[in-house]
């Protein structure tokens, strides 16, 4: 593998004084106008946008009437490689298609030197993070996993404290329901091989943040895992955390009247977090465009923690390799 260096002079990271110019894959999906409102806080411009469907990419109106839309892929490469003939092409890319998909979409905008804000996994299997660890040292451009929760200010004052105190085990406890009907076994999302299952598609954020914050995996029983839901246990280097993610809704708490139950007890102490996650992807694109932000080898340990979870026989241990 070529030697990879990636400082802000070398590639292609916008300076304050340029507008950031960006194209996006993804335009219908669900979490994407949470991008193109971070892309409009940071100043930038979206000049052409992908979807193979056009139902609910209306929102494009909202800030970015002008960008030009495409539903057929060859069409907006060569829109792109027009753009990069005359001299003007975007310098970032924003991913938001399903998620295996990630990796083939980023490969597309690190060949043309774009840096690439991509959602939730980079990649749903960790041997393919090889292959853009290869193209990105190649390439003027660098990728950035969006890991929203390192930016929300109760996961930020948890890391500060964990950070600041005597170094210990702390005993933490994760649930996480967030009901989905009939549609979602349909969809790719409920597909495992396209979604990476319960474990990926809605916990990848959380063995982010609970590495970030308490270390690296140690060793990890999974005891539950169907496909709505999963359950067990991992050691960190300071945490030994129980972890419960479901998308049924009989899981949730009898009573509750809420869109998802989210709630994380650190030594028996709630961590409020189920609220202030209204700009934390445009935290993510300051973060981004200032040369920061999590990379593949920092999106690398949640990814091959949930493909470990999801390939454990059910009752075994798996230590970290």
């Amino acid at each position: 593998m070529a030697e990879q260096s990636h400082n802000i002079a070398a590639s292609n990271l916008s300076v304050p004084s340029k507008k950031p110019r960006f194209a996006l894959i993804g335009a219908g999906a669900y979490i994407a106008p949470r991008h193109l409102q971070a892309i409009h806080d940071v100043g930038g411009d979206l000049v052409a946008a992908f979807d193979p469907k056009d139902g609910g990419v209306g929102h494009l109106d909202k800030h970015f009437i002008k960008a030009e839309f495409f539903t057929i892929f060859e069409r907006f490469d060569r829109y792109i490689n027009r753009l990069r003939r005359e001299g003007n092409p975007p310098n970032w890319l924003t991913v938001c298609s399903p998620s295996h998909l990630h990796d083939s979409h980023s490969f597309f905008g690190l060949r043309y030197g774009m840096n690439i804000i991509c959602e939730k996994p980079l990649t749903v299997t960790p041997w393919n993070l090889d292959a853009l660890e290869e193209l990105e040292a190649e390439s003027t451009g660098r990728i950035f996993a969006l890991m929203q929760l390192r930016h929300h200010p109760a996961l930020l004052a948890l890391k500060q404290q964990m950070d600041e105190s005597p170094r210990t085990m702390h005993e933490v406890e994760l649930r996480y329901i967030t009901p989905r009907g009939p549609w979602f076994k349909l969809s790719w999302k409920g597909q495992e091989d396209k979604s990476g299952g319960v474990i990926t598609n809605i916990g990848i954020h959380f063995l982010d943040a609970l590495m970030w914050i308490f270390g690296p995996e140690q060793e990890t029983t999974v005891c539950i895992r169907d496909e709505q839901k999963t359950m067990g246990f991992t050691l960190l280097d300071r945490a030994r955390v129980s972890w419960f993610l479901s998308t049924a809704h009989t899981d949730l708490v009898p009573g509750f009247s809420g869109v998802a139950e989210r709630s994380m007890r650190v030594d028996g102490q709630l961590v409020q977090f189920s609220d202030g996650f209204t700009d934390l992807h445009t935290r993510v694109y300051e973060q981004a465009l200032a040369g920061q932000g999590v990379g593949i080898a920092e999106a690398r340990p949640s990814i091959e923690l949930a493909w470990k979870i999801r390939n454990l026989p059910i009752g075994s241990s798996g230590t970290a390799t």
